[in-house]
């Protein structure tokens, strides 16, 4: 049996979903989630963390759980079998850079290609003053 729902329904249930997705980022367009939260979803394995800084950047310090891919890098080579060999569509990625504005672009690219992304606001600097262990040298 099929039902029909009137248009109006359809709307509003269009317009409550795209309302909770708008809820997850603040006006600047990075994740709402804490960083309590990002902590728990890495121990957890249902996220990952992906460090869009360039080579230089990484190369000076990094996270011990960041995942490498440079924004030069994915602006280039964002095909789908490119991406799946580095990140899992199950997986939340959230994206972070050294101020917060190179994550939200990576995020867009990964965002078009089906992954769940959450630029994070807090820089490299930010997520190690919080407590984010560093990656030994």
């Amino acid at each position: 049996m099929r039902v029909k729902l009137p248009v109006v329904l359809l709307a509003t249930i269009c317009f409550a979903c795209a309302a909770a997705r708008a809820a997850e980022v603040d006006d600047e367009g990075h994740t709402t989630d804490t960083l309590a939260t990002l902590q728990e979803k890495l121990a957890d394995e249902e996220a990952v963390l992906v460090d869009v800084r360039e080579k230089a950047e990484w190369d000076k310090g990094h996270l011990a759980q960041a995942l490498f891919l440079p924004l030069g890098r994915l602006a280039k080579q964002h095909d789908a079998a490119t991406l799946a060999k580095q990140l899992d569509k199950k997986k939340i990625v959230y994206t972070h850079c050294a101020s917060g504005h190179r994550c939200k672009l990576a995020a867009d690219i990964l965002r078009d290609a089906g992954y769940d992304v959450r630029p994070l606001k807090q820089g490299y600097k930010d997520l190690v003053k919080a407590g984010f262990e560093k990656a030994q040298q």
